[in-house]
């Protein structure tokens, strides 16, 4: 390595450098930041988790969370986007564990990445396959389980994502642009008419008491799940345009944009109802069986009727463009995993248009294997599937995030690349400190994220670390075996 970077060019674990990389200067900022905020899926983030976070978490104090959890990331991406200078790959997390912490441990890290990523994904295809169920039959009167949606689109988001990165990011702009323009609209008429039936409740939502009341650990929980999938401006850094600029823009874009929408939508959905009724409306839509009513209701009240045979279907297209994200991350990991040797050659296979054609079907087939069995066991697909796995991938993702904070202290101090305290030191430090503290909040309150029994929270949360063990011991011997021959 020179003075300034590290070799982060893909590599096998003999050392021997493959012909197989990702198609370059595909993407720009704006392109990174759609694939970031789709993971996101903005109107299930909202409509989903912001109910919950309002009825159980602090009240009209939740807005207020999603600010402080924003806060906690952007320290952590100041060390991230350090680090993103130097290495430059789409192993992202692994990558950047393993230049601090060692390859070992990198590697184990690279399983609970992919772990996070599929989970997750999982997850969103039981919420998807209900929604959709929900809208066929609503429109045609037939009647269809949730599964069938749930495969048929595995099949299409296969398709998308061998089609190329670039038809992937237009259509999840689509889909993005929808979602925010007719929440923004809600939001930015009800600030210009000054709030709700008790005005824009400035301090009931964002005094210190406000913050405070209730149970602030259940709502800043949900919000740091809604900032799942930031880390995408790195795994994308080898199709991107001058990623040493791209990246970092799109990084601090991202973290901004989401942090500022979560709370702003927060609030004035808080301002609608009115700081002393949210808390009871939020409750009475949990009760109901339908969280989303909370969302829905305020601004049909603002726009019309028409707002609930529209926003339902924004809520499916949030769900697909989630998905479609999460896949194409995933695939990325095995396609960098098999680069490195750590993975059979056939993953790191190409196709025409430079996607990661294999990887992409051996995702596939891992979603195929997380879903099928909930269908097959008759399992609800939002109480089990949804709740269970949304939470232990947000369990595996602060794990990650955690790891990779301790990583970039270390890896400057050794290389000494980048001498600037606050960018390799301070700010790393703290936003390890604000993970650390939200993982012990997450641990605290798993079973309620998840809505299962104590039982399942425990096996959910020791998957995590056990993932970890067994990749890295996993990684051990392909390294031993190598550097034996």
């Amino acid at each position: 390595m020179d003075s300034q970077t590290v070799d982060a060019s893909p590599q096998t674990a003999e050392g021997t450098r493959p012909a197989a990389t990702l198609k370059r200067n595909a993407l720009g900022v704006l392109g990174i930041l759609f694939f970031v905020l789709s993971a996101q899926a903005p109107l299930t983030g909202i409509a989903g988790a912001v109910p919950i976070a309002v009825a159980i978490g602090n009240g009209p104090g939740a807005p207020a969370a999603y600010a402080l959890a924003g806060a906690v990331i952007l320290l952590f991406s100041v060390g991230f986007v350090a680090m993103g200078r130097h290495v430059v790959n789409a192993g992202a997390f692994y990558t950047y564990i393993g230049k601090g912490l060692g390859r070992t441990t990198g590697s184990g890290s690279a399983a609970v990445a992919l772990f996070a990523y599929c989970t997750v994904q999982a997850a969103m295809y039981g919420l998807y396959g209900v929604t959709v169920s929900g809208l066929v039959g609503h429109y045609t009167g037939v009647q269809t389980p949730w599964w069938v949606w749930a495969l048929v689109t595995m099949v299409v988001v296969q398709v998308l994502g061998a089609a190329g990165i670039e038809i992937g990011a237009k259509i999840l702009a689509v889909f993005v642009l929808a979602e925010f323009s007719i929440l923004l609209a809600f939001a930015l008429v009800t600030l210009v008419k000054g709030g709700g039936p008790e005005g824009l409740g400035v301090a009931d939502t964002f005094s210190p008491g406000a913050v405070l009341q209730g149970a602030p650990g259940v709502a800043l929980m949900f919000a740091v799940a809604s900032m799942f999938g930031f880390e995408a401006t790195a795994i994308y850094g080898e199709e991107a345009r001058t990623p040493h600029k791209t990246v970092p823009r799109a990084t601090y874009l991202s973290v901004a944009v989401v942090t500022g929408f979560f709370a702003f939508i927060s609030w004035m959905l808080v301002s609608s109802y009115g700081p002393s009724r949210a808390t009871a409306a939020a409750g009475r839509a949990l009760a109901g069986g339908d969280s989303t009513v909370f969302v829905f209701e305020p601004i049909a009240d603002q726009f019309g009727g028409w707002v609930y045979d529209v926003l339902p279907v924004l809520l499916a297209t949030s769900l697909f463009a989630g998905i479609l994200a999460f896949h194409n991350s995933a695939n990325r990991y095995l396609f960098s995993l098999s680069r490195e040797g750590l993975l059979p050659a056939r993953l790191r296979s190409l196709n025409s248009r430079h996607a990661p054609w294999t990887a992409g079907v051996v995702q596939t087939a891992i979603a195929v294997l997380l879903v099928v069995p909930f269908a097959l066991a008759g399992k609800d697909p939002v109480l089990t599937l949804f709740s269970w796995f949304s939470g232990v991938g947000v369990l595996a993702c602060m794990l990650l995030y955690f790891l990779t904070s301790v990583s970039v202290i270390v890896f400057f101090r050794r290389s000494r690349l980048d001498t600037r305290p606050w960018n390799t030191l301070i700010a790393p430090a703290l936003g390890a400190l604000g993970i650390a503290a939200v993982i012990w909040i997450v641990v605290a309150n798993f079973t309620t994220l998840i809505g299962g029994d104590p039982a399942t929270a425990t096996w959910l949360v020791i998957a995590v670390p056990a993932v970890l063990l067994l990749g890295a011991g996993a990684a051990r011997a392909v390294h031993a075996r190598a550097a034996a021959r």
